[in-house]
């Protein structure tokens, strides 16, 4: 699973923190009760012993998963894409031409998307759909209704 992840700056740091809160926050007072609970002698039978080795291995394992992240991690910087064109990253406002709502979205990566806010992954078939297209274009995209078509009314980026 060497697959790269394209994230922002921002969601990068975020991952670099959390990271950091977890080692630095979380697993020291975990390891403080299993070394209380070692000193209790007899592990066979020590309920605190054992869920305290339950508590470290779970995080051990989400703080992995985290760094296997973070060392995938593909930083895309808008200040380099083409910004006359749909791409990771982008804010882009379009018209659904059915009923001519309007919607906001943002091309985010794994683990920033928030469709509530208008986040949407850049490789779900929405965000796919609206990648490469320009200003005024059509995007034709096949959503489980049938097929949507959405006009490309504004892309920009956070320098």
């Amino acid at each position: 699973m060497n697959d790269a992840l394209p994230m922002t700056r921002e969601a990068y740091n975020r991952l670099k923190d959390e990271i950091e809160r977890l080692e630095k926050e979380e697993l020291p007072p975990i390891l403080e009760r299993i070394a209380s609970a070692r000193a209790e002698g007899d592990l066979k039978e020590n309920a605190e012993y054992h869920g305290a080795r339950e508590s470290q291995s779970l995080l051990m394992a989400k703080i992995s998963d985290l760094k296997s992240r973070a060392a995938r991690a593909l930083i895309l910087d808008a200040s380099k894409v083409r910004h006359d064109e749909i791409r990771f990253g982008a804010t882009i406002v379009v018209k659904r031409l059915r009923d001519n709502r309007t919607f906001t979205y943002q091309l985010v990566g794994a683990g920033d998307e928030d469709f509530a806010k208008g986040k949407i992954l850049s490789t779900c078939p929405l965000g796919c759909g609206f990648m490469g297209k320009k200003l005024g274009e059509i995007a034709e995209i096949k959503v489980p209704r049938g097929l949507e078509k959405f006009e490309v009314l504004e892309i920009k980026y956070e320098e």
